[in-house]
């Protein structure tokens, strides 16, 4: 029989309860969690440049609903590909990092 180590920590709860041992869980929240990030910089690096949505559409050759959609964490589309377009208009480039997930839990 396993133990289970008692904790109070709210997000290891979480995880054991909703997350361990379903990966289809953990993927669906790995790409929110990209979706995120992705909708963030662009936000960041849009307002960085004193742009609104519909210049920076403009810019990159897109209807701004697009840009609007793509600064919506719940974006379905190909985000990490119009990430790549965006940061060419500005001279950068996208660079992808992985990250240990401490103490077995994905909420940290």
């Amino acid at each position: 029989m396993r133990e289970h180590k008692i904790t109070s920590n709210a997000l290891t709860i979480i995880h054991q309860r909703y997350y361990q041992g379903k990966p289809d869980r953990i993927a669906a929240l790995q790409q929110a969690r990209i979706n995120d990030e992705v909708a963030r910089k662009i936000n960041l690096l849009r307002e960085e440049k004193g742009l609104s949505q519909d210049e920076l559409a403009q810019l990159v050759g897109v209807d701004t609903s697009v840009i609007c959609q793509l600064e919506d964490a719940d974006y379905e589309g190909d985000a990490i590909a119009m990430l790549n377009h965006i940061a060419a208009v500005f001279d950068k480039r996208v660079a992808i990092d992985l990250i240990p997930i401490s103490n077995n839990c994905l909420f940290s």
